[in-house]
Order: C-alpha cells, then sequence, then structure tokens
C-alpha cells in the first residue's frame, strides 16, 4: 500500500519538514516528498519487515509526529500514489482514509473529474460539455470518444486514471529535502525546491506573484552558490481544501539567473488561470540540475541584460559576507 500524509503545519514549516519525512523514513526508506506540506510514502516492504498492517503502520506514523512535533496529519492508504494522494484530501484531520483494491471503482465514481490528476480548469469545462462531469463517467465513456475530446495520448492517460490505474513509482527523494543548500533527487535527475505557505486563504494575485519571485530568488543565490544551473521549473499550487495542482515547463536555456526562474515561474502561474482561488502554498522546483560550467548560454548585445548579471554576482558576494538578506530584489524589502 502506499501512504499519502499531508501535515497540518504551522506557517514556518520547512524546519519541520524535513524531521517530519525522516520519520516516515524510520519505516520505510521508499519515502517521497510531497512539497509543501506532505509525504508519499511505500509500505510494501515495511509491512512485511515489521509485521504490520498499513492502517498499524499510519497510526504508528501519527503517534510519532504528535509526540516529537505536535502536529497532526490527514494520511490515505491506497494501492498507487494517485488514488493515496486523493485519499488523504478525503480524511479528516487526525483520520486515516484507506482505500482497497477492490474500493477503487466506488470510491472514484461519484467524484467531479476536477479530482483527477492533470485535470485543470479548461480540461474539466470540455470533459463537462460533453456529460462527462463525474471520474464515474469518465471511466465509463466509450475509450474512442474520451480520445476525440482530448487527444489520443492524453484521453487515454486521463482515463486510465479515471479507472484509477498510476503507473508513477514512489521516488525515495525526500532525505534532502529542503536543507538550506542541499539536493534532492528525482530518479536520476538531481532537483531543489524552496516553498512559501499564507497564513491563511490567499485571494490577491500579487502576493502569489511576490511569493513566486521570492521562490525564483532563493533557488537562484542557491543554485549560483552551488555552481549549478536547472533546465527546468515545476510549479506546485497548494489550495485551501488541501489539493495541488503542478506545472512543469523547461527554460529556453540551461539557467540560474534569478530573472529567467521568475519570468518561468510568473508565466506557469498566469497559466493556471486561478483568478479567484484560494491558495494556502505555493512551492518551486528546479529540475535537471547540472553543472554551470558544463551549460551553453546564448550570448546577447542587451546591455541591460549583461549588467543584470553583473549586479547578481556583486549581490551574491555581499550575500555570503553578510547574510541572505543583506540585498533583496525592493518588492520583497519589507517580507518577513
Amino acid at each position: 500500500m502506499i501512504l499519502c500524509a499531508r501535515f497540518h503545519l504551522p506557517p514556518m514549516y520547512e524546519a519541520a519538514l524535513p524531521a517530519l519525512i525522516a520519520l516516515a523514513e524510520g519505516l520505510t526508506p521508499v519515502v517521497q516528498a510531497l512539497p509543501p506540506d506532505g509525504l508519499l510514502a511505500d509500505l510494501a516492504g515495511a509491512e512485511k519487515y515489521f509485521g504490520q498492517d498499513a492502517g498499524q503502520l499510519a497510526a504508528v506514523l501519527r503517534v510519532r509526529a504528535l509526540a516529537h512535533f505536535g502536529l497532526d496529519c490527514a494520511i490515505g492508504l491506497a494501492p498507487n500514489p494517485m488514488l493515496a494522494r486523493m485519499a488523504a484530501r478525503d480524511a479528516g484531520p487526525g483520520t486515516t482514509r484507506t482505500v482497497l483494491p477492490g474500493e477503487v471503482g466506488r470510491f472514484l465514481a461519484a467524484k467531479p473529474v476536477r479530482a483527477l490528476d492533470g485535470v485543470g480548469r479548461s480540461t474539466a469545462h470540455t470533459l463537462c460539455a460533453y456529460g462527462l462531469d463525474t471520474v464515474g463517467r469518465l471511466a465509463d465513456a466509450p475509450p474512442g470518444t474520451v480520445q476525440r475530446i482530448l487527444g489520443a495520448r492524453p484521453g487515454r492517460e486521463l482515463q486510465e486514471r479515471a479507472r484509477g490505474v498510476d503507473r508513477t513509482p514512489v521516488v525515495p527523494n525526500a532525505s534532502a529535502f529542503p536543507q538550506a543548500l542541499g539536493f534532492a533527487r528525482a530518479g536520476d535527475a538531481p532537483m531543489l525546491a524552496a516553498a512559501r505557505s499564507f497564513p491563511r486563504d490567499e485571494l490577491d494575485p500579487v502576493r502569489h506573484r511576490r511569493a513566486l519571485l521570492s521562490l525564483a530568488e532563493e533557488l537562484g543565490v542557491r543554485m549560483r552558490g552551488a555552481g549549478q544551473v536547472c533546465r527546468s521549473l515545476s510549479l506546485t499550487v497548494r489550495y485551501a481544501d488541501r489539493s495541488t495542482t503542478t506545472r512543469t515547463r523547461g527554460l529556453r536555456e540551461p539557467s540560474a539567473h534569478s530573472p529567467d526562474l521568475a519570468d518561468l515561474a510568473y508565466a506557469l502561474h498566469a497559466a493556471l488561470g486561478l483568478q479567484r482561488a484560494r491558495v494556502r502554498g505555493i512551492s518551486l522546483r528546479a529540475e535537471g540540475l547540472a553543472p554551470a560550467e558544463r551549460a551553453a548560454h546564448q550570448l546577447t548585445f542587451d546591455p541591460e541584460d549583461e549588467r543584470a548579471r553583473r549586479i547578481e554576482a556583486v549581490a551574491d558576494r555581499a550575500r555570503a559576507k553578510f547574510g541572505p538578506r543583506a540585498i533583496v530584489p525592493g518588492t520583497l524589502s519589507d517580507a518577513a
């Protein structure tokens, strides 16, 4: 069984999350961070090793989190990561929602199609226009119909998810997340993550953009300090109901230049079309890290770009000497 735990963390949770992940690693080494406030754990080996079922191991994790940190969590147990995440969203604080293999169809049937991974506003609107407004109706629809609506591959993959199929593994990347300059690994691809949470439901897009700028600045500083560049960014937005949306897009060229990261983060955020969405947290992940000296950079005749990069280098030296808050963008000058 796969366990998904969502912890009810205070606003300044960055120090607590790695320790909570370490608790889960005491049960199984196969733990994946779910920024900004959760984790996935594959309990298949742990059930055999400890001679306990998944529900008992989930109870152990909850008790340890309460005992060590005074934090409660909602836990989902299911046969695969997608179902475990959905079960965790259904679970109330301090409870565990278990979906057994024989219950998958019944668990999914009445849920809105928006509950499935990969279904945003636009896709949900399109499916609802054809009467495919629930996961059960989508699962039962003729495959050819769904593929004509969404395209061959997207339609086939989404209908598989509607039937409870998720082939993605739990990737053990949590041990390094998100220590000061530590790098996590997704499979063989190193990555670096940063996150911000809001103390209450945040509807203001200006505050969203401010958080994105702060994240881009943090990732840029950390990558440049380690002599790294990234090839793509992954944005995860967490909502008031604990659901999340993730989008990934590649950079035009590998970069650790903060303005490049911020521009792409803004584009990812704008593509979500959140409007009045109640956002509780935003995380940004730099993926496909590689040594900066091996990355090609397209030369430009723009003097402003060259000037910005020189200023950035001077600011990095000042931060290294006087601390990370020595120099910050004016927009973030009064940020906590």
